[in-house]
Formats: C-alpha cells, structure tokens, sequence
C-alpha cells in the first residue's frame, strides 16, 4: 500500500508513469528528462503545472536523489511484471505505446501527444481497439450473410439442377419403360417419335443459331458504325466531315429476342393420342388419382371379395377364415403340391383380364409384399431371394418394410417413404393400364403407381416373413364382376 502511495508521488504528469532520468525546474517540479525536452521544444519555456516560465537557456539538472528514490522503488516492486515488449514502445521516446492518433492513424505514446501530435485527435489505444473491433465484427456479420446467402443460391441452382437431370432421365425412363411393353408393330412408332423429338430439337436449336446470328450481326453493324463515327469525329476537314456525316446511317434498332419453339407436352400430345387405345394416359403428367376413402367412387361393382388359392401356398403357410387369411409358421405343413410356391408366397384364386377392380389387405406387421403377377410367373426358387414378386417382367409388387417401401418390378426397385402398412390397397385399372397402391392408415395416402399394358389376366399374389398375417378385407356389398375368373392357380 505504502509503495503504491509512493510510486503515485514518483509518477510524472506529462507521461503519467513513474519518472525516467528525472529532472527539477526552477520552480521545484520534476519531470521526466526526456517529457520535459519534448514539451519545452512545443511551446514556450513554462512549467506544465504552476505555469512558471524558465528562461530558454536554463540548465535542466539531473535530480539525483529522487533518481536514488526510484530505483529503490522499483526493487521493491517485482510485481510490476516483466519489461515491456521493444515492438510495443514508441521508438522515439522509448514510452509503452498507449494512445492512437487517429489523425496518423498509429499507435503514440504519451510524450507524443505533447510534441508532434499535440494538436491531433487522439484516444487511449483500448478504447480505439474496442472501436475497431466493434466495426470489424459487424463487417464480420456482413460478409457471414453474404456467405450464407450466396451458399443458399448455390444450393438452389444444385436443386434445380437435380430436379432437370431427374425430370429428362424420368420422362426417358417412362417413355422406354412404355415402349419396352409395346409389341414388335409398335417399334416403327417409338423410331418415328424419337425422330420427331429430334427433329423438334433441331428446329429449336436452329432457331436459337439463327437469332445468335441475328444479335450477332446487330452487334458488328454497331461497331462498324461505331468505328466510323469516331474516325469522322477525328477528321479535320470540314467538308468532308459534314459529306460524310450527312451518308452516315446509324443501325437500326433492336429486334426483341425470338424465344426458340420447344413444347415438350406438344411433342407428347401426338404420343398421347396415338397409343390411347393400347395405353390409355400414356406418358400422363396429371396429378396422381386420389386416395381412395370410405366415400369414394369405387362402388360395390369395384371392390373386389378375394380368396386365396390353396394349392398356390407355400408349405410355410396356413389358410384360415375361409381362405381369407394367411399366415407364415415356422414349421411346414405336409408335402408340397404340384402347384404350390418353392417361396414363401401364395396368390389368389380370382384373376382380372379387363375393367378395373379394387382391394384391400390387412396386415399384422411389416416384411410383406403384396402385387399381381401373369400366370407364367415361376413357381420355382431360383437364387437366395425368397420371393420373386417384381423381381421380372411377369410381375409388379409394393414390398412394405420397417425402415421404409419398394416398388419392384422387372428387377428394379424404387424406394419410397416409411408408412405404417397395417391396412393397404390395391386399385387395378386395366382400361388405363394402372397399378395403384395406398396406404389407408391412419389416412389414405396414395405410396406408388405402375404404368404398363397388361396383356394377360393378372392374379393379386403376396408375400410374406415368418410371423406375420396377411388377411383378405371383405365388403358385404361387394358383387362379383361379369368379366372376373375364378379358377384355381395350379400353373408352374
């Protein structure tokens, strides 16, 4: 406490530390010896504090004895910490670097602002870093949000990127997938279609060449007129100056842009109507039909009571409720018949060749697979799969899993969002050439549609993991169709 007190007596008023090389005026004031010098060669000769002038050529004497005070001082106050950085003191005065000028835009010392600095504007170095940062961190926050929005677009143009690539390989997949179901008659239509589609595209890019040449044109009859304007203004004879001003023409203007005639639903429109008796809504871009609910127009004539066919199942499973449940056991039961299933799966006994017919199916958990197949479909294993449901062309199936759906068929799969699968159903629109399924828990929810041209009856067929039941929903009012078949599925 004693030696703060003291060092508070030892500290100089110009430089506001303790004294260096302390020196005494005539009036009895001590100052640093080189504080007092700076000061004394700003303004006139007088004391900073009583104001007390000293004659210009006054001996400033070395206080020796204050000198012995202050080193006695600082032994006694080895927390003072240790010497200041060389980079962090002012390399006239040797001074700790504590203010800013703001009008040099640098670091000073205290004997600074006494001498060049004395009439700029300076602050205490703290206060002006606070400063600084404060602006940097809003600069900071500006360029953050620039970086921000600018990834944003970015992502933006990747999505619309995606969602191009994803709609050309959509609208090719669904025009070969169409035209692979086709018979061979077909072909010279799909050739000639593709033609057309290249024909338009020639045409389009021709137009987008033509109106290229056009701008392009405009573009050097306006540097033409350009380049001869500047000449005639840098020509020093008057009369052929205003000769050829007067031939000068400028270009005409502008033509508005010509957009290129690309119509990708007019170049399925013809499509459309050409294969509407084979296909119905081929290449269809409408929105999906909507789920079908309690009140839907799928009459008594629609819905369809489905039994499954015995001699279809696998060993694996047991038929009860009148064949209208199924479910998977460990242990099997009896021998395999001639037309039973090497897999673990079983179809139904009614088969559909036209009209459109609806169905529902309620199971007990997931790993199930519900579709229709032709009655070529093998009944054979073949390979470590244990069902075949869409695994080729003869078939289209919706396989319904914990972690999420697939839609099969002929090998490939496309996966869909999880859904619970508890109560699902099936809408088989034959006019159209339409495989729907839904998911009618807790909603309906409309989960995949096939687009195919079904040349054979098709035979509802399922699949399923051990433990679980598959049960066949029935409506009272439901009436059977004038055109459905009823036979047993006894084909291998």
């Amino acid at each position: 406490m004693a030696t703060r007190l003291l060092e508070d007596k030892l500290t100089c008023s110009i430089c506001l530390g303790l004294y260096q090389d302390p020196v005494t005026l005539p009036c009895g004031h001590n100052y640093c010896g080189a504080c007092i010098r700076d000061w004394c060669g700003g303004c006139e000769k007088a004391c900073p504090e009583c104001r007390e002038p000293f004659r210009d050529g006054a001996e400033l004497r070395r206080n020796v004895a204050l000198n012995g005070v202050l080193e006695v001082v600082r032994a006694a106050s080895p927390d003072r910490g240790p010497s200041p950085d060389p980079s962090a003191c002012c390399p006239q005065h040797r001074r700790p670097l504590e203010l800013f000028c703001r009008t040099e835009g640098r670091c000073v010392c205290s004997a600074c602002t006494m001498s060049e600095c004395r009439l700029h504007e300076w602050v205490l170095l703290d206060a002006e870093r606070r400063e600084r940062e404060a602006r940097l961190r809003v600069m900071l926050e500006v360029t953050q949000q620039q970086a921000t929005q600018a990834k944003s677009q970015l992502q933006e143009l990747q999505q619309q990127s995606s969602q191009i690539q994803n709609s050309i390989c959509t609208l090719a997949c669904m025009v070969s997938a169409k035209f692979s179901c086709l018979l061979q008659a077909l072909e010279m239509r799909r050739i000639s279609a593709l033609r057309d589609i290249e024909v338009a595209k020639t045409q389009a890019l021709a137009q987008v060449r033509d109106e290229e040449q056009r701008i392009q044109g405009h573009l050097e009859a306006a540097a033409h007129s350009d380049r001869r304007i500047r000449d005639l203004l840098e020509h020093s004879d008057d009369q052929t100056f205003f000769q050829e001003s007067q031939l000068l023409v400028p270009p005409g203007p502008l033509e508005p842009l010509t957009p290129p005639q690309w119509d990708e639903d007019q170049q399925l429109g013809g499509l459309k109507e050409s294969l509407s008796q084979l296909c119905g809504l081929l290449l269809d871009k409408e929105g999906p039909p909507e789920a079908p609910t309690e009140t839907a127009d799928l009459g008594p004539m629609d819905y369809r009571n489905l039994t499954f066919d015995p001699d279809s199942a696998n060993r694996h499973l047991y038929l009860s409720r009148q064949d209208q449940q199924v479910k998977h056991c460990l242990k099997p039961r009896g021998l395999a018949g001639p037309g039973s299933f090497e897999l673990w799966q079983v179809q139904c006994a009614q088969s559909f060749q036209s009209g459109r017919h609806y169905w529902e199916v309620r199971t007990s958990s997931h790993s199930v697979t519900l579709g229709v197949a032709y009655p070529e479909l093998t009944r054979r294993k073949q390979g470590a799969h244990t069902d075949n449901i869409g695994r080729g062309p003869h078939s289209w199936g919706l396989c319904i899993q914990e972690e999420g759906a697939q839609a099969w068929h002929n090998g490939e799969a496309r996966r869909l969002p999880a859904v619970s699968g508890k109560l699902l159903g099936v809408d088989l629109d034959l006019v159209s050439g339409c495989l729907t399924f839904y998911s009618l828990e807790p909603e309906a929810q409309l989960l995949h549609t096939f687009h195919a041209i079904f040349t054979r009856p098709l035979y509802p067929i399922f699949w399923l993991l051990e433990g679980r039941t598959l049960t066949l929903c029935h409506r009272p009012e439901a009436k059977p169709h004038p055109g459905l078949q009823e036979e047993a599925s006894g084909l291998s």
